[in-house]
């Protein structure tokens, strides 16, 4: 099982990231700054798991959604918020191509199951309590 990382880790890991990679990344044509259903062109190949904002000692995390204002779950804007939903159920994955990090969860419905993807930005992460 991945490493289970904090907001401070991941801000951390995040920052480091963009410095790495500020330019366009072309892991895939399909913007990926706010959530999106992972595309069929993303090579996945190209990634591997670094970490997991899943608590540890919490087989059940919250649905509660942090979404201050009128910003929306599709919004590109949206806070990053690991202590709520999606992303207490996200794994963060670094692309080994560009050195970009993404956060991925499967999103699981009563007809389907959607993968996905969304870059992780620094600037929107919010260490925020339930």
């Amino acid at each position: 099982m991945p490493d289970h990382l904090n907001a401070a880790t991941l801000l951390d890991l995040a920052r480091r990231a963009e410095a790495r990679a500020p330019g366009p990344c072309a892991c895939t044509k399909t913007p990926l700054d706010g959530w999106q259903s992972q595309p069929l062109s993303l090579d996945e190949t190209r990634f591997r798991e670094i970490g997991t904002l899943m608590p540890e000692d919490d087989p059940e995390p919250t649905f509660a959604e942090y979404l201050p204002g009128k910003v929306n779950y599709w919004s590109t804007e949206a806070p990053i918020a690991p202590r709520y939903f999606p992303y207490n159920r996200c794994g963060v994955w670094e692309c080994s191509s560009c050195g970009r990090l993404y956060l991925r969860y499967t999103e699981g419905g009563g007809y389907f199951v959607d993968r996905r993807i969304r870059a992780l930005r620094w600037t929107l992460i919010e260490d925020v309590s339930l």
